[in-house]
């Protein structure tokens, strides 16, 4: 099933090209509607073909595939950067993410100091004319 003529499953490619590390989990994210083919939710039955683009949210990010070459077996690193063209953009950097304030596990609940504290750096404290 390596030419390039013929059709595969979604959920055995995505596991061929290492996208998922079992097949059960690319199966589980396409009936979890993580996965489509050309804009569309995707079965895990769907065949794909060569230039289909595929988007698959990983981890809470999209990571945006396209079809070269349908495999449905897995094989070496070499073939599948032939199979597959990565077009993901970069993840943002750590800079321009929000930081997030994280209490020790086992802190308790937060004392009214604190969550005025936390409003605060959140920038929602209250304001008084």
């Amino acid at each position: 099933m390596t030419d390039a003529t013929t059709t595969a499953r979604v959920d055995a490619w995505l596991w061929a090209v290492r996208v998922y590390k079992t097949r059960s989990a690319a199966t589980t994210a396409c009936r979890a509607g993580h996965v489509r083919v050309n804009g569309e939710r995707a079965k895990a039955a769907q065949p794909v073909r060569p230039g289909d683009e595929l988007r698959v949210r990983i981890q809470g990010f999209d990571r945006i595939l396209v079809v070269k070459k349908t495999i449905a077996k897995r094989v070496g690193a070499a073939l599948v950067a032939e199979s597959v063209d990565d077009r993901t953009p970069p993840p943002p950097s750590k800079e321009s993410m929000p930081f997030v304030p994280v209490r020790d596990r086992g802190a308790g609940r937060p004392t009214k100091r604190d969550r005025r504290e936390i409003e605060k750096l959140r920038g929602r404290g209250r304001e008084i004319d």
